[in-house]
Order: C-alpha cells, then structure tokens, then sequence
C-alpha cells in the first residue's frame, strides 16, 4: 500500500504498518515543545488537578521566547514560574532567553524525520521542514499529552505544493509562501498534512525550508512536510543530531493525495501582503505610493540568519529613511550573525537591534505598533492589532522586501538594489 511521508509517520508512531486517511488513531509523541505563553502557567494547573507530572522529561523541550525580556511584575511571575516546573519535573532541554521555539529546538537537535511532534504553538509546523510531523496543539491537549506521552489523531490526506523551475535572485521563500497564500487562501491547507516538493524546494537551504513549513500555518494546514535530503542529514548533524535514515522517510511512488497545487518559480517575482491578512497578497510592484514608518526584521519566519543574510545585503553601506527594528530569531544566529559583520551592518546603518524573542510579533514588549504606524515585516502574520495598535497597518514582504524599503521609506522592489545579490 503506497504511503504518503505524513501516512508512514502517523502510521509508525501509532504502531501500525499503514494508515489511511479519514482512520482515527492514537499516536505515541516522539517530542512536546512548549514556551512560555502556553506551556507551565496553563498546563500545570490542570496537571496539578489530575495529580500528575510530564510522562517522560526527557521527551519535552521547554523555550521562555514570549515574555522576554521581562517589563512588568506579570512577565516576571510568568518566567518565574515557568523556571520552577522545568526544575521540579526535571526537564533537562529548556532553553531559557535563546530565541524563538521554532528556530531554537531544530538548531539544538532536538528534530529528525519519522518524528511524531506536538507543539504548543500555531508555527509549530515548522519542523517539518526536517520531515518530522510535528503541529500545534492548545494548553488543554498538551497536558494530555504531558500526562500520557499520547495523542488521537485523525489521519490526514496529504495536500502536495509542487514547486518547478528556479527562483530570480532576490525571491525567497517567504515570496513563495505569500504568494501560495494569494493562491490557495488561508484554508487552502484544509487542516490537511502539505507537503513541499520539486526542483526549488530541494534547492532550498534548511532555514529557508522553514519557512515554507512554517507558513503552513497561515495556508490552513495541520503540518507543512518537506522529505528529508542531504541537505537535512547534515544539518541535523551539525546540530548534534544521530544519523538519519533518508530513504525511508519519503512519500512512496503512486501514493494518493488530496490536493495538488503546481507553481512556477520561473515567474515569481517579490511579493507583498497588505493589511490584514498573509492572503491578501500581490506582487510588490503593486505598491508604489505606501510610505512605510517602521520597517521590522524580526520573527521565526524572518529573522534567522539565512534571513538577515539577505537583509545585510539590502543595507550594507546605505542609509535610513525608515525605522528599521531587528529582532535576530535567536541567541545563536546572533553570534553568528556578529562574527560575518552582519549586526554590524545593521548598526551602521542605524537599525535598532531588539532581544531574541518574538517581541512585536506577538504583540508583546515596548516596542509595539502605535496608533496610525504604517510597519513592514518580514513577520508571517498580518492580522489587525496582532503587533499593536488596531489602527496600524502591516505589510509582510521578504527580509530582502523590508531591508529595501527601510532605506526608500516607501514599499519597495529589492531588486532596485540588485547590485546587492
């Protein structure tokens, strides 16, 4: 029986040779992620009341990326807190201020395909870009799975987002994703499995195969899969993770799906949002005459050092017209960034370099959206107050996008700068 990637994986954690969609079952978790927005302050009281503790400490990955850095006696009593129950359940893997969940739990290790993941987070899909299936579940179902290490799955028909030809220099994933959003629309994911595929998606380094499974989200999908390469095996190995077995975890020739979506990286050109949705999206030239008053690096889908590569290259040399913030997705991409001069050309040119956390992403910290701010991000999300004020107005475009138009103050083309790439 030919297998979808998404089949073979439910299949296995569910102890079952093959799975077919439709079937409910119940799926031993390989690994549970939480932060701490979702994780100790709304599950321990319902551990508490089930007078139980985390089934395995060893199978769960604990990241403080939300309410950092602290500002107000609540923060400080959320991350206070959070510090305890990784302690008193002695949770080895918690990563305390290192970055963003998304970005730190792969670059630690932490993920390799055949993994059967949850987490405690919408953009949890993004670790499928390891060929690991892993999705986001609320506070409620997570502290099912703490108690019992198990979750009830209905098997998923598999939605394939084939991608041919080769992407122009200064078009990036995070375009491809906007665009399949323009296409496909925010349930175009069904709360099905996608899997990515073609030419360009294995020509793809990992982190920006992350944000294509990332951005599953905003398609409506449950988990964004990308089948593992040689590409995946060395970095996982680079990140201390074991060897992999690459062969196995791919969708089988004659499998079926539910949907095949086929894109043309050949005609891409860069993309933009406008407000308030990822779907309401066009082709940056679309915009000639929006002024922009913050432009903003930040986020898993936009600040990780593949993404403030590309920034770098925008900015290097060249002045701001406007505010352009930076929030590098984690400690580690930092540090890296910061021994290839890249933080130094963003303070050259007078960005404002903010923690390594999700910060105005997720509407939280002093730097927020004010009143009538008219901001573009490198963010996947662009829903109305998301990152401040309900009159603001965000515009999401590549961290090639948002570099370029923190320079003209204006939406603009990259590609004006094409003495960059």
């Amino acid at each position: 029986m030919a297998q979808t990637l998404a089949q073979k994986i439910i299949a296995c954690s569910a102890g079952l040779d093959n799975v077919t969609p439709g079937e409910i079952v119940v799926a031993k978790v390989d690994l549970a992620m939480i932060h701490d927005s979702g994780g100790p302050r709304r599950v321990k009281p319902i551990l508490d009341h089930l007078g139980t503790g985390v089934w395995d400490p060893d199978r769960v990955v604990v990241v403080t990326d939300h309410y950092v850095p602290v500002f107000s006696d609540e923060t400080r009593a959320i991350q206070k807190l959070t510090r305890e129950w990784v302690a008193a359940q002695n949770i080895n893997a918690f990563y305390d201020q290192m970055g963003i969940c998304h970005v730190v739990v792969p670059e630690n290790g932490h993920l390799t395909p055949g993994m059967f993941v949850v987490g405690g987070d919408s953009h949890s899909p993004t670790g499928g870009a390891f060929g690991a299936y892993m999705f986001g579940i609320g506070a409620t179902e997570m502290a099912g799975v703490l108690a019992t290490g198990e979750i009830w799955i209905k098997v998923p028909e598999t939605i394939l987002v084939d991608w041919s030809g080769t992407l122009a220099p200064m078009v990036t994933a995070k375009d491809m994703m906007l665009h399949a959003c323009g296409k496909m629309g925010m349930d175009g994911g069904g709360y099905q499995a996608v899997e990515f595929t073609g030419d360009v998606v294995r020509a793809l380094n990992m982190q920006e195969r992350m944000t294509l499974s990332n951005m599953t989200a905003e398609l409506g999908g449950q988990t964004g899969l990308i089948a593992p390469d040689s590409n995946t095996a060395a970095y996982i190995k680079t990140a201390g993770g074991p060897d992999i077995d690459l062969a196995h975890w791919q969708t089988d020739a004659g499998a079926a799906f539910g949907a095949h979506h086929r894109f043309d990286a050949d005609s891409l050109i860069p993309q933009v949002a406008a407000p308030h949705s990822p779907a309401n999206t066009h082709p940056v030239t679309g915009y000639p005459d929006i002024e922009v008053d913050i432009a903003y690096i930040g986020a898993c889908t936009g600040a990780k050092l593949s993404d403030m590569r590309m920034a770098a290259q925008i900015l290097n040399g060249r002045n701001l017209r406007s505010k352009l913030l930076v929030a590098p997705s984690s400690k580690a991409d930092q540090m890296q960034a910061e021994s290839e001069g890249i933080m130094a050309i963003f303070e050259d040119a007078g960005a404002t370099i903010l923690p390594n956390s999700c910060g105005i992403c997720a509407g939280y910290g002093v730097d927020r959206l004010g009143e009538d701010v008219t901001c573009i991000s490198s963010t996947a999300r662009n829903f109305q107050g998301r990152m401040g004020a309900n009159s603001s107005r965000v515009y999401l475009g590549s961290p090639y996008t948002v570099a370029a138009s923190s320079i003209t103050g204006r939406i603009t083309d990259p590609r004006e700068f094409g003495d960059a790439a």
